[in-house]
C-alpha cells in the first residue's frame, strides 16, 4: 500500500502572488510498483495535471482553492492532506 503521501508549495505557506509561479511537489514515503500522479483542485472535476509536481506559470485569481495530490501503484491510492493555495 502507499503511505505518507505529502505535498509542499512553493512558494511556502501557498501564498502567491498574482500573476507569479507556482510549483507544488508530492511526496510519497512508502509505496512499490510504478506510481502515478494526478493533481486536483476542489470544486474541479478534472484533474490539473499528472507528475509528481505540478507547475502554474502564471496564478490567478481563479487558482486560489484546496489543492490535493492522488497517488496510485494500480492496486491501492492514497490522497494527500489538502494544501489551502491563496493568490494575493
Amino acid at each position: 500500500p502507499i503511505s505518507g503521501v505529502s505535498l509542499r508549495a512553493q512558494p511556502p505557506e501557498g501564498q502567491v502572488a498574482l500573476g507569479d509561479r507556482l510549483v507544488l511537489s508530492c511526496a510519497v514515503t512508502t509505496g512499490t510498483g510504478p506510481l502515478s500522479f494526478s493533481w486536483h483542485r476542489e470544486g474541479s472535476g478534472t484533474p490539473l495535471g499528472t507528475g509528481p509536481s505540478l507547475e502554474l506559470q502564471h496564478v490567478g485569481d481563479n487558482d486560489s482553492g484546496h489543492y490535493q495530490c492522488r497517488v496510485s501503484n494500480g492496486d491501492s491510492v492514497a490522497k494527500s492532506p489538502a494544501l489551502n493555495i491563496t493568490v494575493l
